[in-house]
């Protein structure tokens, strides 16, 4: 079920993020992220890669620096949605919008201090 699910979620504008938490085997989260082998329901290829797995004991730091930890995981977490965005926007031939010009604020006529 949750290979059809994911499957037929390719085909809309979204992601899946999926943080393994605990000392578990994840061989299955690391089969539907799908970065060597795209995923399949029933024979049939999912559209593209819209899944994100990292197991979450990959970033704890032993040295005890959670920020940089938790930086990390975000960094990892994060790192495939442009690219995930960008497919989903070729497949249906979405252009972005020009690049408007950049912000300058309207001169504030000047007031006289009492």
């Amino acid at each position: 079920m949750c290979r059809r699910f994911m499957s037929k979620a390719a085909k809309l504008p979204m992601s899946i993020i999926i943080v393994g938490v605990g000392q578990a085997e994840f061989d299955a989260m690391v089969e539907l992220d799908g970065d060597d082998i795209r995923i399949s329901s029933r024979g049939k290829l999912a559209e593209r890669d819209i899944v994100q797995f990292v197991p979450f004991r990959d970033y704890m730091d032993r040295t005890g620096n959670h920020v940089l930890s938790m930086a990390r995981l975000v960094k990892d977490v994060l790192a495939e949605i442009p690219d995930q965005l960008i497919s989903y926007m070729k497949s249906r031939a979405i252009k972005p919008n020009p690049v408007p010009p950049p912000y300058s604020p309207v001169d504030q006529p000047q007031t006289n201090p009492v």
